[in-house]
């Protein structure tokens, strides 16, 4: 246990590994969002099931927690991880911070990040990078842009001031994050109709088949981790974490919310739409217990949620630098969209895109969509 005298109090900082502390841990945020109208509390089994269960994610990572006392009282928390499957970065190994959340206040960011930073140095690491929530393929990066708004389902909240307490202890920003937001009854630009009438002679586009689930999640595995193998920062999804992710798809998903196109009866690109869970999850408080769960399902599946976010995505590499990429993307967002449009969406957020993907940026602002969210990934060296 870290012991720190600061001019605030006495701060203790202990790892998360108990009744108690995971219980302040998961606690923490609604105290300090208790005044904050855009806050949708997560649902605390999920969150513990994912920091402190067995998560296929901890397969390839170290994950350590941390909750932050002053006299006594929790007032902060944060993650540590080191994932084998991560390369380094310029040579140097490279570790995560994440789930940080504390007080307006600079010794105890700094006091969260030294003992972030301190883990991870002694494991190995050379540099730390975050927020990931746990991972890549996660929650990521803070939020810069747009306090005011809700997040949707699997993007992360911030207070305004937590920007700024990461700069003063030396994190600098390495990559921007946009999410995108559009009406799913957009009009599509005359070209891209164009294009997309003349792929359709060679492609084929079809939802999730409910009879081979699992070959067709295995193929959104193996599009997902080929598109997205040259990206900045990429980890591959291993089947374990997948089938947790289909697991998730499953449960949410009405099968056409999934869109898949072939070229021969090969899958060359995909798109995975899910309901936004914060709608329908906004007054739960983190719970489903007693009467949450089934509130949950009923407007799940009989309210059905008006927002939607399109979560996963991806063209084969083979296709991306070709005219047909651009076209097997806007093919699938157009499947999709119809099927959102008869369940009465009204809002879709698209999203994570790089800010210096120009070509995906390209394509969606093409159809309407506007940056709703800023998302900022810090890094310094340990």
């Amino acid at each position: 246990m870290a012991h720190t005298q600061t001019s605030s109090g006495n701060l203790d900082i202990r790892e998360a590994r108990d009744r108690t502390t995971i219980g302040d841990f998961l606690q923490l945020p609604h105290r300090l969002y208790a005044d904050d109208p855009a806050w949708v509390a997560p649902l605390h089994f999920e969150q513990r099931e994912r920091v402190f269960r067995n998560h296929p994610l901890f397969e390839h990572s170290r994950v350590r927690a941390w909750v932050a006392y002053r006299d006594g009282r929790p007032v902060g928390r944060i993650t540590a991880q080191l994932d084998r499957l991560q390369p380094p970065v310029e040579g140097d190994r490279l570790g995560y911070f994440g789930m940080l959340e504390a007080e307006d206040d600079a010794p105890l960011f700094a006091a969260l990040l030294e003992t972030a930073g301190d883990w991870l140095r002694e494991q190995g690491a050379a540099r730390i990078r975050g927020p990931y929530n746990l991972s890549i393929n996660e929650e990521i990066g803070l939020l810069v842009e747009n306090f005011a708004a809700p997040p949707y389902i699997m993007m992360g909240h911030a207070r305004p001031y937590y920007p700024k307490r990461l700069e003063e202890q030396g994190f600098t920003g390495v990559k921007d994050l946009l999410t995108y937001t559009v009406q799913p009854d957009f009009t599509a630009p005359a070209v891209m109709e164009k294009l997309a009438q003349k792929a359709l002679r060679r492609v084929r586009i079809r939802p999730l088949d409910r009879k081979r689930k699992a070959a067709d999640f295995e193929a959104m595995r193996d599009i997902f981790n080929d598109a997205w193998s040259g990206n900045w920062g990429f980890v591959p999804f291993t089947r374990a974490e997948f089938a947790e992710v289909a697991k998730m798809l499953s449960l949410l998903l009405d099968h056409d919310y999934i869109q898949i196109a072939e070229i021969d009866e090969r899958p060359v690109a995909f798109i995975a739409a899910l309901p936004n869970l914060n709608e329908a999850i906004r007054d739960l408080n983190g719970r489903l217990l007693p009467l949450g769960w089934a509130r949950l399902l009923w407007r799940l599946k009989v309210r059905r949620p008006r927002t939607c976010r399109v979560a996963l995505m991806g063209v084969r590499r083979e296709h991306q630098y070709s005219r047909l990429g651009p076209t097997l993307a806007f093919l699938v967002i157009d499947a999709v969209r119809k099927a959102m449009i008869r369940r009465g969406v009204e809002t879709v957020e698209m999203g994570w895109i790089l800010e210096d993907n120009a070509g995906m940026r390209h394509i969606i602002e093409a159809i309407g969509s506007r940056i709703y969210k800023r998302y900022r990934v810090y890094q310094k060296s340990l």
